[in-house]
């Protein structure tokens, strides 16, 4: 006999693992002494040790090796709990594996982030069709909106997580003030609408100045815009305020790491 020390040393598991496993009845001592309470092993427990050990090293939790260690058990039963274990072990591989790919198309999004051009360009913006939700309100609310429209669009089996587009009907000079602010993510077909959220064709611009750019979306103001509209008067062209400025996310709110995003503003344009 062994005290439970001793015991400890020669199984190779704690005597905290030990007390634990008496409690839970996984592994009772050969013997406890009344008056001073020592528990006393054998060296035939050693056996139920390693088997416990193997049992863990399939995975098997201690709720799960109980019934094989301690009561009349049959093949059925054991395959039973075998084939549990293994289909709990297949779910968390698939779960591993969707993990993986997502973090491999995050790589390629930040690599393609870090190779994308910077800086101003005048381009044409092609149309397309959004779900958008439009509504006067603060500046500091968009988030609102934004979680609105992703609700909407999730229940319908869509995943807005891709661009998002703010289109800024009227903007108010002060952040407590309503603006006209509408969000919008692309969809790749038509779907019916809600009271709140309308299916429509964006409008294309033939000519607009565009500023890609890192912004904090933590920040209550980005001066993006009045940068770009800096650089339109430096070039020869004005701004068209009779169409709303755009102002895009390429990164989405997933993809955001540490506190900048990529951004488009754009702002139609015309020669002068």
């Amino acid at each position: 006999m062994f005290k439970i020390g001793a015991f400890a040393k020669m199984s190779g598991v704690t005597v905290k693992t030990l007390r634990h496993y008496d409690e839970i009845g996984l592994l009772k001592p050969a013997q406890v002494d009344e008056e001073s309470g020592y528990r006393y092993y054998t060296a035939e427990q050693l056996l139920t040790i390693r088997r416990i050990a193997g049992f863990k090293e399939q995975g098997l939790t201690l709720e799960m090796i109980r019934p094989l260690l301690n009561g009349p058990v049959s093949l059925t039963q054991a395959e039973s709990t075998l084939l549990e274990k293994r289909k709990e072990l297949e779910q968390k591989i698939d779960e591993a594996r969707r993990q993986l790919a997502d973090i491999d198309k995050r790589l390629g999004q930040i690599s393609n982030h870090n190779a994308g051009e910077r800086g101003f360009s005048l381009r044409r913006v092609e149309p397309v069709l959004i779900a958008s939700v439009r509504e006067e309100l603060p500046k500091g609310q968009i988030c609102l909106l934004l979680d609105e429209l992703k609700k909407y669009l999730t229940l319908r089996g869509l995943e807005p997580y891709h661009e998002t587009t703010i289109i800024w009907h009227r903007k108010a000079d002060c952040n407590d003030e309503p603006s006209d602010i509408e969000v919008a993510f692309p969809i790749p077909k038509p779907f019916p609408e809600s009271g709140r959220v309308k299916i429509r064709q964006l409008s294309g611009i033939d000519l607009a100045a565009s500023y890609i750019h890192e912004c904090n979306p933590y920040q209550d103001e980005c001066k993006a815009s009045e940068v770009l509209r800096g650089w339109i008067m430096g070039h020869g062209y004005r701004a068209l305020d009779t169409i709303p400025v755009r102002e895009i996310y390429l990164t989405s709110d997933k993809d955001i790491y540490g506190q900048l995003r990529m951004a488009e503003v754009i702002i139609p344009v015309e020669r002068v």
